[in-house]
């Protein structure tokens, strides 16, 4: 529940179309449910404005498909099962029909569209499963994202012929492994927000990620922010509470 449809719910007690009973009811579903294995947190969106979602490694199709449908029983907002195998997805759509899968990411109930120019950039065709983490979670809350792929500082000329998308975005995602230059390269040619998400992609002086990683951090363009290794669903989240 988020805080539009806890004042919405509040509203209908006033005019009389939803009796105080039935207000109750769904209320004591916050701020989460027990499921034994699990506390589902009902309260996210309206404390953070964004809803759990569900990680699935390390968990077992029913535990996914339990909790998925938990965060069903709210009537509003997109609910997310990230890094699922097809054992995950599977019964998670059998038990709760209606959601789409895209890659390891399962979404059900996508937020209506909103406005918001998202370019997400990949420095190689390497890094696009961590970008399309990124795109799928954007998409689910509402944006609608441009994908530019290849875009590496090995070949700048492939990211300057995309320049206009870059000036012109409200946020900017750049994923990138190797020695991780581009966010640092795309920061310096915008003045938009940049979210940058190093991958493990790389040879061996790339250290699964932490090149890269380091890199970001140490970046001369000020003002970059930085997620977690392949954290392209975190990346997502971070362009969610900057365009707000």
């Amino acid at each position: 529940m988020d805080e539009t449809t806890l004042r919405q719910l509040l509203e209908d007690v006033r005019a009389g179309v939803v009796q105080a009973d039935e207000a109750v009811a769904r209320l004591r579903r916050l701020p989460f449910a027990d499921l034994g294995f699990a506390r589902v947190d009902h309260h996210r969106a309206l404390r953070q404005g964004l809803p759990e979602a569900v990680y699935g490694p390390g968990k077992t199709p029913g535990q996914c498909a339990a909790i998925v449908a938990e965060l069903l029983a709210e009537p509003m907002g997109p609910v997310l099962l990230t890094r699922a195998d097809d054992g995950q997805a599977e019964v998670a759509l059998e038990r709760s029909p209606g959601g789409q899968r895209h890659g390891s990411t399962v979404v059900w109930r996508p937020a209506e569209a909103r406005p918001g120019r998202v370019p997400v950039i990949t420095a190689g065709t390497a890094d696009l499963p961590v970008a399309e983490e990124c795109v799928v979670t954007l998409r689910a809350l509402g944006w609608r994202p441009q994908l530019l792929a290849d875009c590496g500082v090995a070949g700048v000329h492939r990211l300057l012929a995309t320049l206009d998308e870059v000036q012109d975005a409200d946020a900017i995602v750049v994923v990138a492994g190797m020695e991780g230059a581009l966010p640092s390269l795309v920061a310096g040619l915008s003045a938009s927000p940049v979210v940058a998400v190093p991958t493990s992609v790389g040879y061996g002086a790339g250290l699964q990620g932490v090149t890269a990683l380091l890199a970001m951090h140490a970046s001369c363009a000020a003002g970059v922010t930085v997620v977690g290794i392949d954290n392209g669903f975190g990346a997502a989240c971070a362009v969610a509470r900057i365009l707000g």
